[in-house]
């Protein structure tokens, strides 16, 4: 099968790499996805082991289009019968960008309009619409003159994981939180620690991670599980295969935040993701306590005055940054952050650079090696 894994914006990358690792072929980095081939069986293991795509769909037409009314006839000329039976319900997505359709709405009605008529014209029941639970989901991607329609095998998005039973202010998406520690490097080979945690979400991930627990063990259901050719015994296999592979975290893994509330919430997440073994958490000042331990990976996502107010994020930047030259010696620092003057009071200069969405927040996501001393100093050839 031919297949499309979608992620945030500054994902491709490291998600063609794990489609790579997962047995996919034929990989092509695209625009917030990741096009690849393979079987039904990796079908649904990237549906229950990807931690870095958000939906997984399976393209069923491409055609061209001159007007609207092509729209329709395309769709119409697809065998609807050989995956929704006649009763079900079906709904339809759109993303537009096209001189044809200004609205995305409009475009998706279209689609459930030729849906409907395929069945009729068959003289069979025709599939009812419900939007918040259907049975089929039918993506419409619209591209200037070029429509790709598509059945979406997740349904709910892949970053609603099932274990966050509580959430902080302002919370990362999980496939976020994940991506932003496949960038960072981390293998589950050293400490990593989250000093301004919120609801625990970057070390949860972590400690899946270390666990090698595959983040789809937390949810009920995927939009496949309701398709006419869904194989449970398939399934069945994959989980089996996935539980095989966990295991004891090999790294201690620990999370703080100077709000009490914030704690308990990410304690709570944490044991009913299972990891309360492998993360801790502790209520504490980032600017006023010591590391948890000597050298590891640091990974915070601070405010940046978008939803959380702070008053003056240049001094709260640059305190970050004393703090980590002074604290955090021997430590990978990587800091996530929406305002890119107050990023740079963090005075430290960062030896990779990454742009990412947070929802629709453009942001800089940054890391810095932080050694005690002078970089010069540590170099071999001054030894």
């Amino acid at each position: 099968m031919k297949l499309l894994a979608k992620t945030h914006y500054g994902l491709e990358q490291v998600l063609a790499e794990e489609l790579g690792m997962l047995g996919a072929g034929g990989v092509r980095v695209l625009n917030r996805a990741v096009a690849f081939e393979g079987s039904k069986q990796l079908l649904y293991a990237i549906n229950y082991r990807s931690r870095l795509a958000l939906s997984v769909l399976v393209p069923v037409s491409t055609f061209g289009i001159a007007g609207q009314k092509d729209l329709y006839n395309g769709a119409v000329a697809i065998e609807w019968d050989r995956y929704l039976e006649p009763g079900k319900t079906f709904a339809v997505s759109a993303v537009v960008n096209s001189p044809h359709f200004t609205h995305s709405g409009y475009a998706a009605l279209v689609v459930k309009d030729a849906v409907a008529d395929f069945f009729r014209r068959l003289t069979l029941p025709r599939p009812s619409v419900d939007a918040r639970d259907p049975d089929l989901l039918v993506n419409v991607h619209i591209s200037n003159d070029k429509v790709t329609v598509s059945l979406d095998s997740t349904v709910v998005p892949l970053y609603r994981r099932g274990y966050r039973q509580g959430k902080s202010e302002a919370p990362l998406s999980e496939v976020l939180a994940a991506g932003m520690i496949a960038l960072s490097g981390w293998k589950a080979d050293r400490p990593l620690t989250d000093g301004m945690c919120g609801s625990g979400t970057i070390v949860a991930e972590a400690g899946l991670i270390a666990r090698n627990i595959a983040p789809g063990r937390f949810r009920k259901s995927f939009g496949f599980m309701r398709w006419k050719d869904y194989d449970p015994a398939l399934f069945r296999s994959v989980k089996f295969e996935a539980e095989k592979r966990e295991r004891p975290s090999p790294v201690k893994i620990y999370g703080s935040d100077i709000s009490p509330e914030a704690c308990a919430t990410a304690m709570g997440n944490i044991k009913t993701a299972g990891l309360d073994d492998a993360i801790e958490i502790r209520q504490s000042d980032f600017f006023t306590s010591d590391p948890p331990v000597a050298g590891g990976t640091l990974i915070i996502n601070p405010p940046y005055g978008h939803r959380i107010g702070a008053p003056d994020l240049a001094g709260f930047y640059g305190k970050i940054g004393s703090v980590l030259k002074h604290s955090y010696e021997g430590y990978n620092a990587w800091i996530l952050s929406g305002d890119p003057d107050a990023l740079k009071q963090v005075a430290l200069k960062p030896f990779r650079k990454f742009d990412l969405l947070n929802g629709d927040i453009e942001c800089r996501f940054q890391g810095y090696e932080l050694y005690g001393g002078s970089r010069k100093k540590k170099s071999p050839d001054n030894l």
